[in-house]
C-alpha cells in the first residue's frame, strides 16, 4: 500500500512542485493551502506523514503539529521553514516534529527526510504491535491459570474527580452507572498516574513501570503515545476528564485530577 503524503504550504509553486517530487517516488500525496485545510484533511482521513509549512497566515504550522499529536498520534511531521525561523522549527522538533528543511530544499534531502520518517513510523508500528501480542499473550495465560480473581471484596477503587472512581481489579472507570473499560496496559498505566498524581513522570519511568522493561530514550515517547491518546479518549468520557492526564513536553506525563 502507498504512503499517504499530506504536503501543507501556502505557496502554490510549493505545492505543485514538491508534490509533483514526492508524486514521482510512488507516495500518494494530497495538498492543503493552509493549516485550516490541513486540520479539515485531517479529520477526514488518515495520513502516514504530514510536510508542512511552519509560516503560513491564520493557522501556522506549530498549532496544526499540536492538533496532529492530539487527533492523529501515528503521523509523522517534517517541518517546511527558512532560515528566519529556524529557531521555531528547533522548538517544534522539541515537541514532536520528526524533522525539518530549509528553504528552498533539495529533492534528495526532501525524499531522504520522507524515508526516515516513514521507516521509524513503522518501526513504532511493529514494536507497539508486538507489545500488545504480548500483552493479550500474558493476559490469556493469567486466565487460563486462574491468577485473575474478580472477587468483589478485594476491589481496590481510586478516587478521582467529579465523583468518579477507578475499578483497580476490574479496570473499569465508574460514576454511577456509567462504566469505562480498561485494556490491561491502559488499566496499569491509569493506576501508575494515579497512585503519582499531581508527580510528572518521564516517558522512560511510566513504560518501565506500565510495560515492565527500560526502554531506550527515544523509544519511550513512541511506545506510549497511542496508549495515552487512547486512554484520553476513554477518560473524555467524562466531565472535565480530557484535562486529567497533562503532557509535560520533552519530559512525560502528569495526572492533575
Amino acid at each position: 500500500m502507498k504512503s499517504r503524503i499530506l504536503l501543507v504550504d501556502d505557496e502554490e509553486s510549493i505545492r505543485h512542485s514538491l508534490g509533483e517530487i514526492i508524486g514521482f517516488e510512488g507516495y500518494e500525496v494530497k495538498t492543503a493551502e493552509s493549516g485550516e485545510a490541513a486540520i479539515l484533511y485531517i479529520q477526514k482521513e488518515s495520513f502516514d506523514l504530514v510536510i508542512l509549512d511552519l509560516k503560513m497566515p491564520g493557522i501556522d504550522g506549530l498549532e496544526v503539529l499540536h492538533y496532529i499529536q492530539s487527533a492523529a498520534p501515528d503521523t509523522k511531521v517534517i517541518l517546511l521553514t527558512a532560515h528566519g525561523s529556524l529557531e521555531s522549527a528547533i522548538q517544534a522538533l522539541r515537541e514532536g516534529a520528526q524533522d525539518y528543511i530549509l528553504k528552498p530544499a533539495n529533492s534528495k534531502s526532501i525524499l531522504e527526510s520522507i524515508e526516515r520518517a516513514l521507516v521509524q513510523r513503522s518501526e513504532a508500528q511493529i514494536r507497539r504491535h508486538l507489545l500488545e501480542q504480548l500483552d493479550r499473550s500474558v493476559q490469556r495465560l493469567k486466565d487460563a491459570e486462574g491468577m485473575e480473581k474478580k472477587i468483589v471484596q478485594d476491589q481496590q477503587f481510586l478516587v478521582m474527580e467529579n465523583g468518579v472512581m477507578f475499578d483497580v481489579t476490574r479496570r473499569e472507570i465508574l460514576k454511577g452507572s456509567q462504566t469505562i473499560r480498561l485494556t490491561p496496559t491502559e488499566g496499569r498505566l491509569m493506576k501508575v498516574l494515579m497512585e503519582n498524581r499531581g508527580t510528572v513522570l518521564s516517558h522512560k519511568e511510566l513504560v518501565l513501570m506500565v510495560q515492565g522493561y527500560e526502554p531506550k530514550e527515544w523509544e519511550a515517547p513512541e511506545v506510549l503515545r497511542p496508549i495515552i491518546s487512547r486512554l484520553r479518549r476513554k477518560l473524555a468520557e467524562f466531565d472535565g476528564g480530557e484535562r486529567w492526564i497533562v503532557n509535560v513536553r520533552g519530559t512525560g506525563y502528569v495526572l492533575e485530577s
